[in-house]
């Protein structure tokens, strides 16, 4: 009887962990191609906006204020060159003024679906945050220049949060609880969030990868792989996005939809929408898990890999268009 009972309960486990695990098409192998023309110029400035965010500004938050408003007047002015109309959402924290930023392309025959793309732009208090989240935003740049002069059937929003960082974080006075709040309380229709959160370093040592419990052994060692992270209810955004990406990406991937309560699953902007009852999915380089450097204050641009995050980032343009245009 005993024994019936750890097969079933190993079964059990079994197939939850499959069911969490599984992911439609397979990771890219292989050697690479050298970066092109097109790829060379995202990858220019891609380091060009690192640096500027990590090196010439450096740590930005509420403690280094006059740095955070530097680093939002970077991003609303890269963006009005784009030729944006650039919007802010204002808001008090402990007696000073903080903002989201955000841009919008109109949708055209289904507007009232909105994807939103987003990235933290505050850093970690004693780091200036080169991948956490400079990667992120320089990420989040690019793919709105890509997408400057381009048609979608549903609304597109790049959306720059600020306050992702403790001791903001999963409280309300992070930047994406209150901009997912507000799209609640004026009844948007979100239809998929995908969060940019640590997503420049990239190694091909073995070991280089870690994981949180229970899921030690159960993915690559190797910590070059982008990360598609959500929750039970995000599964199929997960799915979608992670096909997506692997149809057209020559570059390893990895996913998971799992509970919240498991480790580093909520870490990042989504979790925002998930309390609102948004689909939502972070993407990463899995941040402490693979980089030495996290929440440090050797988190420095020359950390970062920009010609793999050029790769990633030319992909995940492929996938947001695809999320663009109406199912």
């Amino acid at each position: 009887m005993l024994l019936l009972l750890v097969a079933a309960l190993a079964l059990v486990v079994g197939l939850s962990l499959a069911f969490i695990m599984w992911m439609p098409g397979n990771s890219y192998t292989g050697a690479f191609e050298p970066l092109t023309e097109h790829e060379r110029t995202i990858q220019d400035k891609l380091r060009n906006h690192v640096r500027t965010l990590a090196g010439e500004i450096g740590e930005r938050n509420l403690w280094r204020d006059e740095e955070l408003q530097a680093s939002a007047a970077f991003i609303s002015s890269t963006l009005e060159g784009y030729g944006y109309r650039v919007r802010e959402q204002p808001y008090p924290v402990l007696g000073k003024l903080v903002k989201n930023i955000e841009v919008e392309i109109a949708g055209s025959s289904a507007a009232e679906e909105i994807v939103i793309v987003g990235a933290h732009y505050d850093s970690a208090i004693g780091s200036p945050g080169a991948n956490d989240n400079g990667s992120g935003v320089a990420a989040l740049l690019e793919i709105a220049r890509l997408f400057q002069d381009l048609e979608c059937s549903r609304t597109v929003r790049f959306v720059f949060f600020t306050n992702e960082e403790s001791p903001f974080f999963q409280t309300d006075e992070m930047g994406s609880r209150v901009y997912a709040r507000r799209s609640r309380e004026l009844n948007e229709k979100i239809v998929a969030m995908l969060s940019l959160e640590t997503i420049g370093y990239y190694s091909n040592e073995n070991g280089s990868q870690k994981y949180p419990f229970p899921f030690r052994s159960l993915y690559p060692e190797t910590g070059n792989f982008l990360a598609f992270v959500g929750n039970l209810a995000s599964r199929r955004l997960v799915h979608r996005t992670i096909t997506s990406f692997r149809r057209s990406a020559s570059f390893p991937s990895e996913g998971i939809a799992a509970p919240e309560w498991i480790t580093g699953i909520s870490w990042s902007d989504q979790w925002s929408f998930w309390q609102e009852s948004y689909p939502a999915i972070m993407l990463t380089d899995t941040a402490l898990f693979r980089y030495p450097a996290y929440h440090t204050e050797i988190d420095t641009p020359e950390k970062i890999d920009y010609t793999a995050l050029a790769r990633v980032v030319q992909s995940l343009f492929n996938v947001i268009l695809e999320l663009s245009e109406k199912e």
